[in-house]
C-alpha cells in the first residue's frame, strides 16, 4: 500500500489515539535504517540499532542482533481449517547492546499491535523484518518484553526447489501443522530465526471442542474456555530453534508409550490412521536403543511421532515430536524405518547439537543420513558399502551441481549433497580412522556440544583430538574441494565424469 504524506500523518494521529502500531507498511531500506530519535541513556555507548541479521553468509537476514531471547509465549486462537485466526507472541529478551531499535523476523500475517514493556512501539515492516522502535532506548543488559498481536494465515507457505519443497503452515484435512525448516518460523510467529539461536517456548493454543492441539515438549494442561472451546498449554521444556518448532491441530489420537530407561513416548496420530501406522510407529523404542548404543543417551525428556496427514513427502525433525508423512508409515517397512531413524538421529545431531551456520548443514543432514543408511543395512535394506559406493560415483557431479558438502549456496542447501553426499564424508572418516575411533568421535561430538551450537571447525578439531592426528588435511578436500578425494581402503572406487 502506498502511503502519502497526508495519509502517513493521519495514521500517526490515529495510532497516538488508539495506542496501535504507528506504521505497518514497508519503507525503503535506507529510510528505515536512519538513526532513531529519542534520548540516549546516561552511561555507556549511545543507543544504536540492533543488526537485522547475525551475519550468516547464506541467509544474511536470519536471526537478529542486539538481544538474546529468553522465552517465547505464543497464543493461537485457532478457528477452522484454512481460516485466519487471532494470534499473539510475547518475546522476553535481554539487550546485549544499548538498543535504539531492534528487528524480529516476521513474514506475512497481518500485523495488529506492538508494545515494548507495555508501551506502544513504532513498528515498520521491511520485507521479512519487523523493525521495532521502543518509546525509549533499552540499556545494555536490561530485560525487556515485546508483545505482538497479529492475524495468522494458516495457508501461508513458501517453496524451495530442493528436498524441503513447501514449508510454513501446512493445511491438513481437519487442521494444520507446521514445517518451519529452514527459515519458516517467521511465517508462524515473530522470531529470532536462525538454527543457532534457541529459547524455550510456551504454547497456548485454543481450539473448538473435539479438536486437539499438540506442540513440542510437555502438555502442561487443558482449560475449558467460553464458547465450547479448549485451551491447550505446552512447554517445550528445552530451548528450541525456530526451524524445529511444531504446532499441530486436528482430530488426533494420542498414543502413549515408554522407551529405554523409562523415556516417555507420545505419538500424535490423525484418528483414521491409528491402526494403519501402528506397526512402524511401535518400532520407536527399538530405534532409540539402537541409536543410544552409538551416540549415547537420548538428549531430550520425551519423544514421539506426529503423523502428517498431508500429501507432502517431507519428514521433519521437529524437536521431541518428529513429523513423518502418513504415506511413509503405510508403505514399505525398510523405507519407513529409514525415515523414522533419520528424524530420530537428528535429535542428537541438528536438534541437540545445533549447527552454527547454514554452511554446517552437512553435519546435521549427513549424520542423520549416515545412521539411517547404517540402520537400514542392518535391518533388511541395501548394503552400506553399496550405497556409499553409489554416492561416491556421483559425488563429483553433486559437487559441480550443488557445491561441496560444506560449501552450499542458499538454493542448494537441501540438495542431495547435504544428505548422501555428506554421509559419504562420514563414511570416509570411518574408513580413515577405523570403526572404534569413529565411534568415539561421534559420542564425543554429541556429548561435548549437547545443547550448544557447533560447526565444521569444531568437528574437525574434535575428530583430530580423538584420533590423535591432525585430520584437517584429510577432511578439508572432502568438505571443500572441487573433486572427490580417494576413498580410504577402496582404491578401485571411481567418480563418474561430470556433465554440464
Amino acid at each position: 500500500m502506498k502511503i502519502t504524506a497526508i495519509g502517513a500523518l493521519a495514521l500517526a494521529i490515529a495510532s497516538a489515539v488508539t495506542g496501535a502500531v504507528v506504521l505497518t507498511g514497508g519503507l525503503p531500506h535506507t529510510a528505515r535504517r536512519s538513526p532513531a530519535h529519542g534520548s540516549a541513556v546516561s552511561q555507556g555507548p549511545a543507543p544504536s540499532p540492533g543488526a537485522p541479521g547475525i551475519g550468516d553468509p547464506l541467509m544474511p537476514l536470519s536471526g537478529n542482533g542486539g538481544y538474546t531471547v529468553r522465552r517465547y509465549t505464543l497464543d493461537f486462537d485457532w478457528q477452522a481449517p484454512r481460516t485466519p485466526f487471532a494470534a499473539a507472541a510475547t518475546v522476553r529478551a535481554t539487550a546485549t547492546q544499548s538498543l535504539s531499535r531492534f528487528d524480529l523476523d516476521f513474514a506475512g500475517n497481518t500485523l495488529r499491535t506492538v508494545t515494548v514493556d507495555g508501551a506502544p512501539a513504532t513498528a515498520v515492516r521491511d520485507g521479512d523484518e519487523l523493525v521495532v522502535t521502543p518509546p525509549r532506548p533499552i540499556p545494555r543488559g536490561r530485560a525487556f518484553t515485546v508483545h505482538v498481536t497479529y492475524t495468522a494465515d494458516p495457508t501461508q507457505r513458501r517453496h524451495r526447489d530442493d528436498a524441503i519443497q513447501d514449508y510454513g503452515w501446512m493445511p491438513t484435512p481437519d487442521g494444520t501443522m507446521v514445517c518451519a525448516q529452514p527459515d519458516g518460523a517467521k511465517m508462524i510467529f515473530p522470531a529470532n530465526d536462525h538454527p543457532s539461536l534457541r529459547a524455550p517456548v510456551t504454547f497456548r493454543i485454543t481450539t473448538p471442542d473435539g479438536v486437539s492441539a499438540v506442540a513440542n515438549g510437555r502438555l502442561v494442561g487443558t482449560e475449558r474456555r467460553p464458547g465450547r472451546r479448549v485451551r491447550w498449554t505446552y512447554d517445550s521444556e528445552e530451548p528450541i530453534a525456530g526451524q524445529l518448532v511444531q504446532m499441530a491441530i486436528g482430530e488426533f489420537t494420542f498414543v502413549e508409550g515408554t522407551g529405554p530407561h523409562g523415556l516417555p513416548l507420545r505419538d500424535v496420530v490423525p484418528d483414521g490412521l491409528v491402526g494403519g501406522t501402528e506397526a512402524y510407529r511401535s518400532l520407536t523404542a527399538q530405534h532409540l536403543a539402537w541409536l543410544e548404543r552409538r551416540l549415547g543417551p537420548y538428549p531430550f525428556r520425551r519423544y514421539g511421532v506426529l503423523v502428517g496427514d498431508t500429501d507432502l513427502p517431507v519428514a521433519l525433525e521437529t524437536q521431541s515430536l518428529s513429523v513423518v508423512p502418513r504415506d511413509d508409515l503405510l508403505g514399505d517397512r525398510v523405507d519407513a524405518e529409514r525415515n523414522l531413524v533419520h528424524e530420530l538421529a537428528h535429535h542428537w545431531t541438528g536438534d541437540s547439537v545445533a549447527i552454527r551456520r547454514w554452511s554446517d548443514l552437512w553435519l546435521s543432514e549427513g549424520h542423520a543420513r549416515f545412521y539411517e543408511r547404517l540402520y537400514s543395512a542392518e535391518h533388511g535394506g541395501p548394503d552400506l558399502e553399496e550405497t556409499m559406493r553409489a554416492a561416491y560415483e556421483q559425488h563429483d557431479q553433486w559437487r559441480h551441481d550443488d557445491g561441496a558438502p560444506a560449501e552450499p549456496t542458499a538454493p542448494t542447501l537441501f540438495k542431495v549433497m547435504r544428505y548422501d553426499g555428506s554421509a559419504l564424508v562420514l563414511f570416509a572418516l570411518r574408513e580413515k580412522v577405523g570403526e572404534e575411533t569413529f565411534g568415539r568421535i561421534e559420542r564425543s561430538w554429541v556429548t561435548r556440544y549437547r545443547g550448544r551450537a557447533a560447526g565444521t571447525p569444531e568437528f574437525v578439531a574434535l575428530a583430530s583430538r580423538i584420533a590423535g592426528e591432525d585430520l584437517a588435511p584429510f577432511l578439508t578436500p572432502w568438505l571443500y574441494g572441487p573433486h572427490t578425494p580417494p576413498m580410504p581402503g577402496h582404491p578401485d572406487w571411481q567418480a563418474d565424469p561430470v556433465e554440464d
